[in-house]
Formats: structure tokens, sequence, C-alpha cells
């Protein structure tokens, strides 16, 4: 590929970036209280699912 082709790409994703960033908003107390309270309950079950599997595999299969 030519330099020429490079540089048109990299000008379209920095203008999709821009874009992006101007469309988005920073989230109140509220809103980021939430997203911190559902990931941290996904990790608990995450990590209460990974604990079930090794304690089951120690269990079963010593």
């Amino acid at each position: 590929m030519e330099l020429s082709s490079y540089w048109i790409k990299l000008k379209s994703f920095s203008g999709e970036c821009l874009r992006i960033l101007k469309v988005t908003k920073k989230p109140n107390r509220v809103e980021f209280k939430t997203i911190v309270k559902a990931a941290a309950l996904g990790m608990s079950i995450i990590g209460f699912i990974g604990f079930l599997i090794t304690m089951l595999k120690q269990v079963f299969f010593p």
C-alpha cells in the first residue's frame, strides 16, 4: 500500500474518534456508582463460579 492510503485511513480514524468523543459525556455520581456496583457484582459472581469449580474439582478428582 502507498503512504497516501495510510494517511487517508489515519485521518478517517482520527475523525471518527473525535466524533465519538464529542458525543460521549462524563457520568454523574449516581451513574458512576451504579456502574461500579454492577461491575463489582459481575466480578463477584464470576469469582464465586470459579471458586465452586475449583472446589468441585478438588473434591471429585483428588
